[in-house]
Protein backbone atom coordinates (compact mmCIF):
# COMPACT_ATOMS: atom_id res chain seq x y z
CA UNK A 1 0.00 0.00 0.00
CA UNK A 2 2.76 2.13 -0.21
CA UNK A 3 2.21 2.75 -4.33
CA UNK A 4 2.31 6.53 -5.13
CA UNK A 5 -1.12 7.88 -4.99
CA UNK A 6 -3.02 8.85 -8.35
CA UNK A 7 0.85 8.56 -10.51
CA UNK A 8 -0.65 5.98 -13.09
CA UNK A 9 -2.14 6.76 -16.09
CA UNK A 10 -0.70 7.70 -18.85
CA UNK A 11 -0.09 5.25 -21.93
CA UNK A 12 -0.63 2.51 -20.24
CA UNK A 13 -2.34 -0.21 -22.74
CA UNK A 14 -4.00 -3.27 -20.81
CA UNK A 15 -4.22 -6.16 -22.86
CA UNK A 16 -4.56 -9.38 -21.31
CA UNK A 17 -6.97 -10.86 -24.36
CA UNK A 18 -4.52 -13.58 -25.28
CA UNK A 19 -5.00 -14.99 -21.93
CA UNK A 20 -8.69 -15.22 -21.99
CA UNK A 21 -9.13 -18.67 -23.15
CA UNK A 22 -7.27 -19.73 -20.05
CA UNK A 23 -9.20 -17.47 -17.79
CA UNK A 24 -11.83 -18.66 -18.87
CA UNK A 25 -10.48 -22.61 -18.46
CA UNK A 26 -9.77 -21.75 -15.16
CA UNK A 27 -10.62 -24.93 -12.55
CA UNK A 28 -11.39 -23.57 -8.93
CA UNK A 29 -14.53 -25.05 -7.51
CA UNK A 30 -18.02 -24.46 -9.27
CA UNK A 31 -16.77 -21.82 -11.87
CA UNK A 32 -16.32 -24.65 -14.52
CA UNK A 33 -19.82 -25.73 -13.44
CA UNK A 34 -21.38 -23.94 -16.57
CA UNK A 35 -24.37 -25.11 -18.97
CA UNK A 36 -23.61 -24.92 -22.80
CA UNK A 37 -20.39 -22.69 -22.47
CA UNK A 38 -21.68 -20.16 -20.77
CA UNK A 39 -18.00 -19.42 -19.24
CA UNK A 40 -16.17 -19.65 -22.26
CA UNK A 41 -18.17 -17.99 -24.70
CA UNK A 42 -18.33 -14.71 -22.24
CA UNK A 43 -15.02 -14.47 -20.44
CA UNK A 44 -12.86 -12.56 -23.17
CA UNK A 45 -15.90 -9.66 -23.10
CA UNK A 46 -14.12 -9.16 -19.22
CA UNK A 47 -11.00 -9.50 -20.51
CA UNK A 48 -9.49 -7.09 -22.50
CA UNK A 49 -9.51 -3.29 -21.75
CA UNK A 50 -7.89 -1.32 -24.56
CA UNK A 51 -8.66 2.23 -24.43
CA UNK A 52 -10.63 4.03 -21.72
CA UNK A 53 -11.03 7.46 -22.60
CA UNK A 54 -11.94 9.32 -19.16
CA UNK A 55 -10.46 12.68 -18.74
CA UNK A 56 -12.47 14.61 -21.10
CA UNK A 57 -12.54 18.11 -19.39
CA UNK A 58 -16.23 19.96 -19.21
CA UNK A 59 -15.51 23.64 -20.19
CA UNK A 60 -17.69 26.36 -19.98
CA UNK A 61 -16.34 29.71 -20.85
CA UNK A 62 -17.06 33.10 -19.90
CA UNK A 63 -19.49 32.30 -17.22
CA UNK A 64 -18.90 36.03 -15.55
CA UNK A 65 -17.16 38.74 -16.66
CA UNK A 66 -13.67 37.03 -18.25
CA UNK A 67 -14.38 34.21 -16.51
CA UNK A 68 -14.39 30.71 -17.21
CA UNK A 69 -14.78 27.27 -15.00
CA UNK A 70 -13.49 23.65 -16.56
CA UNK A 71 -14.18 20.49 -14.66
CA UNK A 72 -12.28 17.34 -14.69
CA UNK A 73 -12.45 13.84 -13.05
CA UNK A 74 -9.16 12.75 -11.17
CA UNK A 75 -7.86 9.60 -9.88
CA UNK A 76 -8.66 8.74 -6.13
CA UNK A 77 -5.05 6.81 -5.01
CA UNK A 78 -5.09 3.32 -3.77
CA UNK A 79 -8.74 1.11 -4.24
CA UNK A 80 -9.12 -2.14 -2.99
CA UNK A 81 -11.34 -5.36 -4.95
CA UNK A 82 -12.79 -7.90 -2.38
CA UNK A 83 -14.09 -10.67 -4.54
CA UNK A 84 -15.99 -13.97 -3.87
CA UNK A 85 -14.88 -17.40 -4.90
CA UNK A 86 -17.43 -18.17 -7.94
CA UNK A 87 -15.90 -15.94 -10.49
CA UNK A 88 -12.40 -15.48 -9.31
CA UNK A 89 -11.20 -13.95 -12.67
CA UNK A 90 -14.81 -12.64 -14.32
CA UNK A 91 -15.03 -10.22 -10.87
CA UNK A 92 -11.79 -8.71 -10.37
CA UNK A 93 -11.79 -7.81 -14.31
CA UNK A 94 -15.15 -5.58 -13.20
CA UNK A 95 -12.68 -3.77 -11.02
CA UNK A 96 -9.10 -3.19 -11.65
CA UNK A 97 -9.37 -2.25 -15.48
CA UNK A 98 -11.28 0.62 -14.76
CA UNK A 99 -9.04 1.16 -11.34
CA UNK A 100 -5.99 1.09 -13.52
CA UNK A 101 -6.92 3.23 -16.54
CA UNK A 102 -8.18 5.73 -14.43
CA UNK A 103 -5.24 6.38 -12.83
CA UNK A 104 -5.32 4.48 -9.78
CA UNK A 105 -3.47 2.00 -7.67
CA UNK A 106 -5.40 -1.03 -7.08
CA UNK A 107 -5.24 -4.35 -4.08
CA UNK A 108 -7.14 -7.23 -4.86
CA UNK A 109 -7.89 -9.65 -2.31
CA UNK A 110 -9.47 -12.33 -3.67
CA UNK A 111 -11.45 -15.48 -1.73
CA UNK A 112 -9.36 -17.59 0.16
CA UNK A 113 -11.39 -20.55 -1.17
CA UNK A 114 -9.71 -20.15 -4.85
CA UNK A 115 -6.50 -17.94 -4.59
CA UNK A 116 -4.85 -18.51 -7.60
CA UNK A 117 -6.58 -17.12 -10.54
CA UNK A 118 -5.58 -13.50 -8.44
CA UNK A 119 -2.10 -14.82 -8.67
CA UNK A 120 -2.31 -15.80 -12.65
CA UNK A 121 -3.86 -12.20 -13.40
CA UNK A 122 -1.07 -10.47 -11.82
CA UNK A 123 1.76 -12.39 -13.59
CA UNK A 124 -0.15 -11.49 -16.84
CA UNK A 125 -0.43 -7.84 -15.78
CA UNK A 126 3.34 -7.45 -15.30
CA UNK A 127 4.17 -9.65 -18.80
CA UNK A 128 1.94 -6.91 -19.96
CA UNK A 129 4.51 -3.89 -18.95
CA UNK A 130 2.32 -2.97 -15.46
CA UNK A 131 4.63 -1.71 -13.28
CA UNK A 132 5.59 -2.97 -10.09
CA UNK A 133 3.24 -1.59 -7.02
CA UNK A 134 0.25 -0.76 -9.86
CA UNK A 135 -1.69 -4.11 -9.13
CA UNK A 136 -1.19 -5.62 -5.87
CA UNK A 137 -2.81 -9.14 -4.38
CA UNK A 138 -3.36 -9.88 -0.29
CA UNK A 139 -4.67 -13.33 0.21
CA UNK A 140 -6.68 -13.73 3.35
CA UNK A 141 -9.50 -13.87 5.20
CA UNK A 142 -11.52 -11.33 7.33
CA UNK A 143 -8.26 -10.30 9.12
CA UNK A 144 -7.05 -9.59 6.35
CA UNK A 145 -10.12 -7.73 4.63
CA UNK A 146 -10.42 -5.34 8.31
CA UNK A 147 -6.87 -4.61 7.80
CA UNK A 148 -7.51 -3.23 3.95
CA UNK A 149 -10.62 -1.77 5.27
CA UNK A 150 -9.26 0.15 7.70
CA UNK A 151 -6.25 1.32 6.01
CA UNK A 152 -5.27 4.91 6.42
CA UNK A 153 -3.93 4.84 2.42
CA UNK A 154 -6.97 3.01 1.06
CA UNK A 155 -9.18 5.55 -0.81
CA UNK A 156 -12.04 3.45 -1.83
CA UNK A 157 -13.23 -0.46 -1.92
CA UNK A 158 -15.31 -2.74 -3.73
CA UNK A 159 -16.77 -5.65 -2.90
CA UNK A 160 -19.12 -8.46 -4.00
CA UNK A 161 -20.35 -11.44 -2.00
CA UNK A 162 -23.52 -11.72 0.65
CA UNK A 163 -25.76 -9.06 1.75
CA UNK A 164 -24.53 -10.01 4.97
CA UNK A 165 -20.78 -9.20 3.93
CA UNK A 166 -21.55 -6.47 1.64
CA UNK A 167 -23.13 -4.42 4.30
CA UNK A 168 -20.41 -5.20 6.92
CA UNK A 169 -17.91 -3.89 4.95
CA UNK A 170 -20.16 -1.20 3.45
CA UNK A 171 -20.39 0.02 7.39
CA UNK A 172 -16.79 -0.49 7.93
CA UNK A 173 -15.37 1.43 5.31
CA UNK A 174 -17.72 4.18 5.15
CA UNK A 175 -17.11 4.71 8.49
CA UNK A 176 -13.61 5.36 7.98
CA UNK A 177 -14.02 7.38 5.57
CA UNK A 178 -13.77 5.29 2.46
CA UNK A 179 -15.69 5.38 -0.46
CA UNK A 180 -17.90 1.55 -1.51
CA UNK A 181 -19.40 -0.13 -3.16
CA UNK A 182 -20.46 -3.42 -1.95
CA UNK A 183 -22.88 -5.80 -4.22
CA UNK A 184 -24.50 -8.01 -2.06
CA UNK A 185 -26.65 -11.13 -2.77
CA UNK A 186 -30.10 -12.38 -4.95
CA UNK A 187 -33.85 -13.38 -5.45
CA UNK A 188 -33.87 -13.17 -9.18
CA UNK A 189 -37.70 -13.74 -10.47
CA UNK A 190 -39.05 -14.85 -13.85
CA UNK A 191 -42.32 -13.93 -14.92
CA UNK A 192 -44.06 -16.28 -17.57
CA UNK A 193 -46.59 -14.83 -19.17
CA UNK A 194 -49.07 -16.18 -20.84
CA UNK A 195 -48.61 -16.00 -24.36
CA UNK A 196 -44.72 -16.54 -23.88
CA UNK A 197 -43.00 -19.32 -26.09
CA UNK A 198 -43.12 -22.07 -23.10
CA UNK A 199 -39.90 -24.05 -25.36
CA UNK A 200 -38.18 -20.79 -25.03
CA UNK A 201 -38.67 -19.66 -21.46
CA UNK A 202 -38.55 -23.70 -19.87
CA UNK A 203 -34.56 -23.74 -22.05
CA UNK A 204 -33.89 -20.28 -20.37
CA UNK A 205 -34.91 -21.93 -16.86
CA UNK A 206 -32.87 -24.74 -17.31
CA UNK A 207 -29.49 -22.20 -18.01
CA UNK A 208 -30.27 -19.65 -15.93
CA UNK A 209 -31.21 -22.12 -12.46
CA UNK A 210 -28.79 -24.48 -13.17
CA UNK A 211 -26.16 -23.13 -14.73
CA UNK A 212 -23.03 -22.78 -12.65
CA UNK A 213 -24.60 -24.83 -9.87
CA UNK A 214 -26.80 -22.15 -9.12
CA UNK A 215 -24.03 -20.62 -7.50
CA UNK A 216 -23.99 -16.92 -9.19
CA UNK A 217 -25.98 -13.45 -8.04
CA UNK A 218 -27.75 -13.79 -11.85
CA UNK A 219 -29.24 -17.14 -11.54
CA UNK A 220 -33.02 -16.93 -11.68
CA UNK A 221 -34.33 -19.10 -8.92
CA UNK A 222 -37.61 -18.26 -8.52
CA UNK A 223 -40.38 -18.85 -11.69
CA UNK A 224 -43.43 -17.05 -11.02
CA UNK A 225 -45.89 -18.50 -14.31
CA UNK A 226 -48.92 -16.63 -14.69
CA UNK A 227 -52.02 -18.91 -14.30
CA UNK A 228 -52.54 -22.53 -12.99
CA UNK A 229 -52.48 -23.83 -16.68
CA UNK A 230 -48.89 -22.30 -17.70
CA UNK A 231 -47.35 -23.16 -14.51
CA UNK A 232 -48.61 -27.01 -14.90
CA UNK A 233 -47.20 -26.90 -18.60
CA UNK A 234 -43.89 -25.52 -17.37
CA UNK A 235 -43.58 -27.48 -14.47
CA UNK A 236 -44.35 -30.68 -17.28
CA UNK A 237 -41.87 -29.06 -19.86
CA UNK A 238 -38.69 -28.57 -16.92
CA UNK A 239 -38.82 -32.28 -14.83
CA UNK A 240 -37.50 -34.33 -17.24
CA UNK A 241 -34.67 -31.86 -18.60
CA UNK A 242 -33.54 -31.85 -14.70
CA UNK A 243 -33.86 -35.51 -14.31
CA UNK A 244 -31.63 -35.51 -17.33
CA UNK A 245 -29.00 -32.62 -16.30
CA UNK A 246 -25.62 -34.25 -17.12
CA UNK A 247 -23.54 -33.75 -13.95
CA UNK A 248 -20.19 -34.68 -13.32
CA UNK A 249 -16.32 -32.97 -13.29
CA UNK A 250 -16.32 -29.44 -14.06
CA UNK A 251 -13.17 -30.25 -16.35
CA UNK A 252 -15.51 -32.98 -18.15
CA UNK A 253 -16.59 -31.50 -21.83
CA UNK A 254 -19.74 -33.85 -21.04
CA UNK A 255 -20.54 -31.95 -17.85
CA UNK A 256 -23.40 -29.94 -17.74
CA UNK A 257 -23.42 -28.62 -14.08
CA UNK A 258 -20.52 -29.52 -11.55
CA UNK A 259 -20.25 -29.82 -7.75
CA UNK A 260 -20.57 -27.13 -5.33
CA UNK A 261 -17.96 -25.17 -3.42
CA UNK A 262 -17.60 -27.06 0.05
CA UNK A 263 -19.20 -29.71 2.29
CA UNK A 264 -20.53 -26.58 4.14
CA UNK A 265 -22.08 -25.16 0.98
CA UNK A 266 -23.21 -28.82 0.06
CA UNK A 267 -25.19 -28.82 3.62
CA UNK A 268 -26.65 -25.38 3.61
CA UNK A 269 -28.06 -26.24 -0.12
CA UNK A 270 -29.35 -29.42 1.04
CA UNK A 271 -31.23 -28.32 4.40
CA UNK A 272 -33.21 -25.35 2.07
CA UNK A 273 -34.48 -28.49 0.02
CA UNK A 274 -35.43 -30.36 3.30
CA UNK A 275 -36.83 -26.82 4.96
CA UNK A 276 -38.32 -26.47 1.62
CA UNK A 277 -40.34 -29.97 2.11
CA UNK A 278 -41.09 -29.31 5.67
CA UNK A 279 -43.23 -25.85 4.59
CA UNK A 280 -45.18 -28.22 2.47
CA UNK A 281 -43.84 -27.17 -1.42
CA UNK A 282 -43.95 -30.03 -3.47
CA UNK A 283 -40.30 -31.42 -4.51
CA UNK A 284 -41.02 -32.33 -8.21
CA UNK A 285 -37.50 -32.77 -8.56
CA UNK A 286 -34.91 -34.13 -5.37
CA UNK A 287 -31.07 -33.10 -6.05
CA UNK A 288 -30.53 -34.69 -2.92
CA UNK A 289 -31.10 -38.31 -3.85
CA UNK A 290 -28.37 -37.65 -6.91
CA UNK A 291 -24.98 -40.12 -6.60
CA UNK A 292 -22.08 -39.17 -8.29
CA UNK A 293 -20.40 -43.20 -9.61
CA UNK A 294 -17.31 -41.13 -11.79
CA UNK A 295 -14.20 -42.93 -10.28
CA UNK A 296 -12.48 -40.69 -8.45
CA UNK A 297 -14.95 -38.24 -8.11
CA UNK A 298 -17.33 -40.19 -5.81
CA UNK A 299 -17.01 -37.95 -2.56
CA UNK A 300 -17.14 -34.82 -4.14
CA UNK A 301 -19.85 -32.09 -3.68
CA UNK A 302 -22.25 -32.96 -6.47
CA UNK A 303 -25.48 -32.43 -5.65
CA UNK A 304 -28.61 -32.91 -8.26
CA UNK A 305 -30.60 -29.91 -10.05
CA UNK A 306 -33.97 -29.64 -7.80
CA UNK A 307 -37.37 -28.30 -8.68
CA UNK A 308 -39.60 -27.30 -5.84
CA UNK A 309 -42.96 -26.30 -6.93
CA UNK A 310 -46.20 -24.58 -4.87
CA UNK A 311 -43.67 -22.40 -3.00
CA UNK A 312 -45.41 -19.69 -0.74
CA UNK A 313 -43.42 -16.35 0.06
CA UNK A 314 -43.31 -17.33 3.68
CA UNK A 315 -40.75 -20.09 3.28
CA UNK A 316 -37.21 -19.54 4.04
CA UNK A 317 -36.39 -21.60 0.68
CA UNK A 318 -38.35 -18.71 -1.18
CA UNK A 319 -37.15 -15.40 1.15
CA UNK A 320 -33.08 -16.27 1.59
CA UNK A 321 -30.53 -17.01 -0.94
CA UNK A 322 -29.66 -20.45 -1.78
CA UNK A 323 -26.94 -20.17 -3.88
CA UNK A 324 -27.08 -23.66 -5.24
CA UNK A 325 -29.40 -25.18 -8.15
CA UNK A 326 -32.34 -24.99 -6.69
CA UNK A 327 -35.43 -23.46 -8.47
CA UNK A 328 -38.69 -22.50 -7.14
CA UNK A 329 -41.91 -22.44 -8.67
CA UNK A 330 -44.57 -19.44 -7.50
CA UNK A 331 -47.85 -19.74 -8.90
CA UNK A 332 -49.67 -16.16 -9.82
CA UNK A 333 -53.28 -15.33 -11.04
CA UNK A 334 -52.29 -12.07 -13.10
CA UNK A 335 -49.13 -9.97 -13.86
CA UNK A 336 -50.03 -7.64 -10.92
CA UNK A 337 -49.93 -10.73 -8.50
CA UNK A 338 -46.17 -11.15 -9.59
CA UNK A 339 -45.19 -7.83 -9.80
CA UNK A 340 -46.22 -7.16 -6.34
CA UNK A 341 -44.12 -10.75 -5.70
CA UNK A 342 -40.91 -9.30 -6.79
CA UNK A 343 -41.39 -5.52 -5.24
CA UNK A 344 -42.26 -7.34 -1.84
CA UNK A 345 -38.80 -9.22 -1.53
CA UNK A 346 -35.48 -7.83 -0.01
CA UNK A 347 -33.15 -8.24 -3.09
CA UNK A 348 -34.01 -6.62 -5.83
CA UNK A 349 -30.83 -7.74 -8.10
CA UNK A 350 -31.55 -9.07 -11.63
CA UNK A 351 -35.05 -10.12 -13.10
CA UNK A 352 -36.77 -11.11 -16.16
CA UNK A 353 -40.17 -11.62 -17.99
CA UNK A 354 -40.91 -13.83 -20.62
CA UNK A 355 -43.69 -12.63 -23.30
CA UNK A 356 -44.49 -11.85 -26.73
CA UNK A 357 -46.38 -8.79 -25.78
CA UNK A 358 -44.70 -5.39 -26.24
CA UNK A 359 -47.19 -3.50 -23.79
CA UNK A 360 -46.74 -5.70 -21.16
CA UNK A 361 -43.02 -6.21 -21.51
CA UNK A 362 -42.55 -2.21 -21.63
CA UNK A 363 -44.60 -1.67 -18.77
CA UNK A 364 -42.34 -4.30 -16.81
CA UNK A 365 -39.00 -2.66 -18.11
CA UNK A 366 -40.51 1.03 -16.70
CA UNK A 367 -42.73 -0.41 -13.26
CA UNK A 368 -40.55 -2.98 -11.95
CA UNK A 369 -38.03 -2.08 -8.93
CA UNK A 370 -34.76 -4.07 -9.99
CA UNK A 371 -31.62 -2.76 -11.66
CA UNK A 372 -31.03 -5.16 -14.01
CA UNK A 373 -34.01 -6.05 -16.49
CA UNK A 374 -34.35 -8.80 -18.85
CA UNK A 375 -37.27 -9.28 -21.95
CA UNK A 376 -36.69 -12.73 -23.21
CA UNK A 377 -33.57 -12.60 -21.49
CA UNK A 378 -32.93 -14.71 -18.60
CA UNK A 379 -29.82 -13.35 -17.14
CA UNK A 380 -29.79 -9.96 -18.38
CA UNK A 381 -25.90 -9.14 -17.03
CA UNK A 382 -24.99 -5.80 -18.89
CA UNK A 383 -22.24 -5.79 -21.62
CA UNK A 384 -18.94 -4.12 -19.63
CA UNK A 385 -19.94 -0.70 -20.85
CA UNK A 386 -23.10 -0.23 -19.53
CA UNK A 387 -23.00 -1.15 -15.34
CA UNK A 388 -23.62 -4.00 -13.55
CA UNK A 389 -25.64 -3.57 -9.98
CA UNK A 390 -29.00 -4.47 -8.33
CA UNK A 391 -31.08 -2.03 -6.02
CA UNK A 392 -32.15 -2.86 -1.99
CA UNK A 393 -30.81 -4.90 -0.10
CA UNK A 394 -28.49 -6.45 -3.71
CA UNK A 395 -26.78 -3.02 -3.04
CA UNK A 396 -25.00 -1.08 -0.55
CA UNK A 397 -23.60 2.53 -2.30
CA UNK A 398 -24.18 4.73 -4.88
CA UNK A 399 -22.36 3.32 -7.49
CA UNK A 400 -22.71 0.31 -9.67
CA UNK A 401 -19.57 -1.89 -11.27
CA UNK A 402 -18.21 -0.99 -13.84
CA UNK A 403 -19.61 1.30 -17.44
CA UNK A 404 -19.64 4.64 -16.27
CA UNK A 405 -20.40 4.03 -12.83
CA UNK A 406 -17.34 2.43 -12.39
CA UNK A 407 -15.65 5.66 -13.86
CA UNK A 408 -17.71 7.88 -11.57
CA UNK A 409 -16.85 5.54 -8.45
CA UNK A 410 -12.82 5.32 -8.99
CA UNK A 411 -12.51 9.45 -9.50
CA UNK A 412 -13.20 12.45 -8.33
CA UNK A 413 -14.58 15.56 -9.68
CA UNK A 414 -12.31 18.56 -9.52
CA UNK A 415 -13.80 21.88 -11.25
CA UNK A 416 -11.34 24.88 -11.40
CA UNK A 417 -12.36 28.68 -12.19
CA UNK A 418 -10.34 30.82 -13.44
CA UNK A 419 -10.10 34.77 -14.53
CA UNK A 420 -6.53 36.45 -15.74
CA UNK A 421 -5.68 40.08 -15.18
CA UNK A 422 -6.10 42.41 -18.27
CA UNK A 423 -3.04 44.39 -19.52
CA UNK A 424 -0.01 42.26 -19.13
CA UNK A 425 0.22 41.92 -23.17
CA UNK A 426 1.77 45.65 -22.98
CA UNK A 427 4.94 46.83 -22.08
CA UNK A 428 5.13 49.96 -19.33
CA UNK A 429 4.02 53.01 -20.02
CA UNK A 430 5.38 56.39 -18.41
CA UNK A 431 3.82 59.04 -19.50
CA UNK A 432 0.40 60.87 -19.23
CA UNK A 433 -2.52 59.61 -21.05
CA UNK A 434 -4.06 61.81 -23.30
CA UNK A 435 -6.73 61.52 -25.74
CA UNK A 436 -4.34 62.13 -28.67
Amino acid sequence: LNAQEGSFSDGFNINVFPHAIAIGNIHIGTIAGKLNGVIPATTPNGCRIDQLSTFVPTFSENVGSGVDSHMIRQSLGVCVGITPFNFPAMVPMWMFPVALATGNCFVLKPSERDPSASLLIAEWLKESGLPDGVFNVVQGDKIAVDRLVGHENVKAISFVGSTAIANYIYTKGTANGKRVQALGGAKNHMIIMPDADLEMATNALMGAAYGSAGERCMAVSVAVPITEAVADALVEKLKPKIEELRIGPAMDPASEMGPLVTAQHFQKVTSYIESGENEGADVVVDGRNFKQDKQGYENGFFIGGTLLDNVKENMSCYREEIFGPVLSVVRKKSYREALDLIHSHEYANGTAIFTRDGDTARNFMQDVEVGMVGVNVPIPVPMAFHSFGGWKSSIFGDHAMHGMEGVRFYTRIKTTTTRWPTGLRHNPEFKMPTLG
